[in-house]
């Protein structure tokens, strides 16, 4: 009699960190391409996000926000192209985009409006030169806040305070971003003669549960106002957040509660 065989076969699964890599490599081709059609097709766009006082419980400043929009309309937040964009050097193309744009449509408006700055930009000196040329040209100055984030990589001052006491000579005004986030050095602040803190939203967010979140927050503010700078707290999600906000004595705050980022302001 003959007896039947069963036949195992093993399967094997290989994996391969060059497989990860082409795909991550691939991703930012798309994506490097993408910023420079939508750079030619003008799809670089400002969205704006509500700044609220919350003394006057008014909507007095607005956050300008870059964004991409697809060939199909979809709108694309900085978390997918940004850093690509400083990978392939179109970054600073679209910082351009972002201060011409957002300047044209405040010009007639009467609202402050805050615009972000790296490192990158401030220290470059074509960009230096076209925002002082888009200030003298607009004549808004006062109304213009620059938004530099809290960073460890400012090691030299000096061309810094150059950009900002050009600015300032124009009326702007500066403000920290995200500060909180990082290891919050308080002397950036007095270096930086700053006009505002953005506190970051990382402890915003938990502040109101986390002792120790809210302890950070209570120091920052309490330092900024011997300083007599004013205070903006991000992330402002929810009322009860708002409210607590509002009763520590932060000037003022942002966040998808209040008004979500849109290419229109509130009327």
């Amino acid at each position: 009699m003959m007896k039947k065989h069963s036949q195992k076969f093993k399967y094997e699964i290989i994996y391969s960190k060059d497989l990860q890599l082409e795909k991550f490599y691939e991703n930012n081709r798309i994506w490097a391409v993408r910023i420079k059609n939508a750079l030619n097709d003008d799809r670089i766009v400002p969205f704006y996000q509500a700044i609220y006082n919350t003394k006057t419980k008014k909507i007095e400043k607005y956050e300008c926000l870059v964004r991409l929009i697809g060939k199909d309309g979809k709108v694309y937040s900085p978390f997918y192209f940004l850093d690509i964009a400083k990978k392939s050097r179109q970054y600073l193309l679209i910082t351009k985009k972002v201060i011409e744009k957002s300047f044209e449509y405040f010009k007639d408006k009467d609202f402050e409006f805050s615009i972000n700055l790296t490192l990158e930009d401030i220290i470059d000196k074509n960009m230096r030169e076209f925002i002082l040329k888009k200030l003298h040209e607009y004549n808004i100055g006062h109304k213009v806040v620059f938004e530099i984030v809290e960073s460890e990589e400012i090691v030299d001052f000096d061309e810094i305070n150059e950009f900002i006491a050009n600015v300032r000579e124009l009326g702007c005004k500066i403000a920290i971003d995200d500060f909180g986030s990082g290891y919050s050095n308080f002397a950036y602040l007095i270096k930086l003669k700053a006009d505002y803190i953005k506190i970051d939203g990382s402890l915003i967010k938990d502040f109101i549960t986390d002792t120790n979140y809210f302890n950070i927050v209570k120091t920052i503010l309490e330092f900024a106002k011997l300083q007599n700078i004013k205070t903006v707290a991000e992330f402002v999600s929810q009322k009860e957040i708002l409210e607590k906000v509002t009763r520590m004595g932060i000037d003022y705050a942002q966040g998808f509660y209040i008004h979500e980022p849109s290419d229109k302001i509130l009327i």
